[in-house]
């Protein structure tokens, strides 16, 4: 293609010479008589190179120069001027002008000039594209090294729940095995004393304030035989039966066990069941401990009142469930202990009830998280799969 080149001068002679030599160069010509037509044409044609006149009546050449390099950066113009003193030199270059020519001027020196005001104008818009195409490049490299920070964060986050799930897996193995021991090794004793205090009872003869220490042994022992009963069930599965459950029923169900205690400490129910799931494989006495444990944890939380939500909702691969409360949260120095057995926040509890869901949880290949916001409350997130 043919760079354009625009005259700008108000003397015909010029524009007429000026055409005739670059045309003979390979060059198309564009002329203008004034400043603000040569503006005109430069918004227009969008030359390469400018031409401008520096003395020219109404808009003179120092004018239509700043605004030309103001509002169009990549025309380049050369000045025509009759004063060739330094001053003026200077003045222009500092204006913008990329080179200035003397009238009168030799053909070849005009052809000349412009060729190395074109040269030098593509290697500057060439360098230009390369620093746009660089900041281009960074940009999609900062996105990049973005993207793999938060694939990282997310993978470590993977990892550490994974390495958190076999770790608390391996604290419940361990605990089957010792409590299953510890279970025999209690009862055989417990079940002595329980005799004992049977026939000592009976041998008492009505004593009514002996007959109360009786009593409250034998209340110890059924209190001690509960705490055993707990911990096996948090360490191994009880008898089960295997059957089509209702996720939504159970859920209800729960709910309605609990409905007098709401009522009783002015929490408010939410509950949202976005999708209604297909029926699990489940023990449902099991999936019901789950929930029952989890909604007397968020209810004991809210003793003065507070909001309890209920979401469930379902995929083609799972059933997912929250239980949520505005409760007073988990210390974040607790929250790696809450499925731990024998720990509790609780001033009276024995620390099984959430050991129990993750197990009932994992056994049914689920996962369970939580999150809490200590004076705001605690979410348990559950997901059971559908096959």
């Amino acid at each position: 293609m043919k760079e354009k080149i625009l005259v700008v001068d108000d003397e015909k002679i010029i524009l007429e010479l000026t055409s005739m030599v670059l045309q003979n160069n390979g060059y198309e010509v564009l002329t203008a008589e004034s400043g603000s037509e040569g503006l005109r044409l430069v918004e227009q044609e969008n030359p390469g190179v400018v031409l401008l006149d520096y003395m020219m009546p109404g808009m003179d050449g120092m004018s239509a120069l700043r605004k030309i390099r103001q509002a169009f950066p990549q025309t380049y113009v050369i000045m025509f001027t009759g004063k060739g003193s330094e001053e003026v030199a200077v003045e222009l270059m500092k204006a913008g002008a990329s080179d200035y020519i003397l009238k009168p001027f030799s053909n070849h020196d005009l052809v000349e000039r412009i060729d190395n005001v074109l040269r030098l104008r593509r290697i500057e818009l060439h360098n230009k594209e390369l620093l746009q195409e660089r900041e281009r490049l960074l940009r999609e490299i900062e996105g990049w090294n973005m993207e793999l920070e938060r694939r990282v964060e997310d993978k470590t986050r993977e990892l550490e729940q994974a390495h958190a799930e076999i770790v608390q897996s391996e604290k419940l193995a361990t605990l089957g095995h010792l409590s299953a021991g510890m279970a025999h090794e209690i009862r055989n004793p417990l079940n002595s004393i329980s005799l004992f205090s049977q026939v000592l009872r009976s041998s008492l003869g009505g004593d009514p304030e002996k007959m109360t220490y009786v009593e409250k042994i034998m209340k110890e022992i059924d209190r001690i035989d509960d705490i055993l009963i707990q911990l096996l069930a948090a360490s191994k599965r009880p008898r089960f039966e295997l059957k089509s459950v209702s996720m939504t029923a159970i859920i209800d169900s729960s709910l309605e066990g609990f409905s007098d205690q709401i009522q009783a400490q002015g929490v408010k129910l939410d509950k949202k069941f976005i999708t209604e799931p297909p029926d699990l494989l489940a023990d449902a006495s099991e999936i019901a401990q789950v929930f029952n444990n989890l909604f007397a944890n968020a209810l004991y939380e809210m003793q003065q009142g507070g909001k309890l939500g209920v979401r469930l909702s379902h995929d083609d691969q799972v059933v997912s469930v929250s239980v949520s409360d505005t409760g007073g949260g988990i210390p974040k120095t607790s929250l790696t202990k809450i499925f731990d057995p024998f720990f509790t926040t609780k001033t009276k509890g024995t620390g099984f009830g959430l050991s129990v869901v993750l197990r009932i949880v994992k056994t049914y290949g689920g996962r369970i998280s939580v999150d809490s916001v200590e004076g705001e409350g605690t979410t348990f997130h559950l997901q059971f799969p559908l096959r």
